[in-house]
Formats: structure tokens, sequence, C-alpha cells
């Protein structure tokens, strides 16, 4: 194990003390999830949540009633979510392929390889890496390591990547130095997640309560600079 993996697993293994696992992609069904991961495109959970909510109240939060209902009333249902007329017209072609290429089977689709089943979610119009890459770990349990704004700021903070590094080459990054395992992936990212919310903001972040401290050369420049 090189000096990075093994510096990569430490702070996993920090994070997890620290935060305990997180239980995360929250959602009773696999649709659930993938709705999920549309609707928190630039947007907090909560907002999320209220949308699922008012999905599940109506009933529609199933793949037949998704396709048949008309994009305006499913914008309107999404509301909380914010971006709402975008995100219906997004869930509208995710459902639309699901549909049409596995006929609205999930355990289909899913049993397809990684990487071809990649692409042709990212040819969906408004389905980009993070969201492509959310569907597959949380709801297809597939082993690949979703970034996010955190991720990078995070690692780069620590001084482990560039601060522009790119979506590809941080996941590449990652998954070279974690063990290719869905299981530690999803939690991994979910800790991350925790952490750029709770602790390392973009703006004041808690670098005295951080559990990566002793890592993190952002923090160890501030205490060189007071």
């Amino acid at each position: 194990m090189s000096n990075d993996a093994r510096l990569l697993m430490e702070i996993y293994a920090a994070l997890l003390d620290y935060f305990g696992p997180r239980g995360w992609w929250p959602g009773e069904t696999r649709l659930e999830v993938m709705m999920g991961a549309i609707l928190t495109q630039a947007v907090s959970w909560k907002n999320v949540t209220r949308a699922i909510d008012n999905l599940k109240a109506t009933g529609i939060l199933d793949l037949e009633k998704l396709v048949q209902v008309p994009e305006e009333v499913l914008a309107e249902t999404i509301r909380p979510a914010l971006y709402h007329r975008q995100k219906a017209k997004k869930t509208k072609a995710l459902v639309q392929f699901l549909m049409e290429r596995y006929g609205g089977d999930l355990d289909k689709m899913f049993a397809c390889p990684l990487p071809g089943l990649r692409q042709e979610l990212l040819a969906i119009w408004g389905i980009g890496p993070e969201t492509a890459d959310s569907i597959l770990l949380y709801a297809g349990n597939k082993p690949i390591f979703v970034i996010d704004a955190y991720t990078g700021r995070i690692f780069s903070r620590l001084g482990l990547v560039s601060e522009n590094i790119s979506y590809r080459d941080l996941q590449q990054f990652i998954q070279e130095r974690v063990p290719l395992d869905a299981e530690v992936y999803n939690e991994y990212h979910a800790l991350l997640v925790g952490l750029g919310a709770h602790l390392c903001k973009k703006q004041k972040p808690g670098c005295a309560n951080c559990p990566l401290g002793k890592w993190c050369n952002y923090f160890l420049n501030l205490q060189e600079n007071t």
C-alpha cells in the first residue's frame, strides 16, 4: 500500500470515528434515490426531502406515473427543490430513458456493466457526472466514487490535490488509492459531505474541531499565520 493510499484510509477511519456511519443515501426505493440525485443539484437536502414528500403525497413517485404526468404538473410538485422546471425536464428525460431502454426494469439496468451504463446515463439530457455516479453508487450499488464540491475542497485543503483538479482526475486519484468497494465508497463520500457541510465550509471553516487537522495544510498554514 502506497503512502497516499494509507493516508486516505486513515482519513476515512478518522471521519468514521468522528461522525459515525452516515446511513446515506436516504431513500425507501431505488427510484426515490435516483430522483434525489436529480433534485439535490444546487440545493440543500431539506428542500429535496420536501419535494420527494410532495411526490409521495400525490402518488406519482412511480415510473409509470412519472412518464404520464405532464411536465408542468411535475415541476410544480417538485417546486421546493428549486430550479423545478429544469429538474422536471431532467426527470422526464431519465424516466423516458428507463422505459425505452430497459422497459422500466431497474434490475435489468443495474445488471449492466458499470462503464457502459455510466456512458448511457451521461448521454441523458441534464445528467452530469455527479448525478450519474450518485445513481450508480447509491441506487445501483456500483463501485464508483462520487465527487462533489466538498470532496474537491477537502482534498485540496489537505494538500493532496490541486484546487482546480477536474472531476475525473479527482475520482481517479481516490479510486486508485481506496479499495474498489461500493460500501466503502458510499460511506466515505457521505462522511466527506458531513465534514464539508458542518466543518470544512467554504467560508469560516471550523478547523479547530476538525478530525483531519493533523493532516491539513490549510489548518497548519492558519496556525503559522496566527
